[in-house]
């Protein structure tokens, strides 16, 4: 999955429980509106009714729940680049400019780091990414 995508799905579940949440979900629904303007209003929609899931996992202290939703987001967002592949660079500016803004510095830690883990048996062979790779194959 692509890092941005990563980043930006969990940092948008995380600003849902946020007092700022309306101003991030304009420029996200903003956004939206750019790229794709017939989905913008099933997206706010689809956002706001997300929102009351998050809150409620937040409240019952389920975090599977919130991770889950999460990844509801991220495979979206990932779809979303997977079919125009030069939205990278204006979710990257909503994320740092709209949504790492308002999160705890906890949180902004959080969808800043990445980790990544992996193994490889026998002869195979295994590559991580997390940015850009040539590959040299002698």
């Amino acid at each position: 999955m692509d890092p941005i995508v990563v980043a930006f799905g969990t940092a948008l579940v995380s600003a849902m429980a946020t007092d700022a949440w309306q101003q991030a979900r304009t420029r996200v629904v903003g956004f939206w509106r750019r790229v794709h303007p017939q989905q913008a209003d099933t997206v706010e929609a689809d956002l706001e009714g997300l929102r009351a899931q998050v809150l409620d996992a937040r409240q019952a202290g389920r975090a599977d729940i919130e991770q889950a939703l999460t990844g509801v987001w991220q495979g979206r967002l990932q779809q979303l680049l997977l079919d125009e592949p030069a939205l990278a660079t204006e979710l990257r500016q909503v994320l740092d400019e709209s949504l790492t803004p308002i999160l705890t510095p906890a949180e902004q830690v959080r969808i800043g780091t990445l980790i990544m883990t992996g193994s490889s048996h026998g002869s195979s062979t295994f590559n991580q990414v997390a940015g850009n790779q040539t590959t040299y194959r002698l």
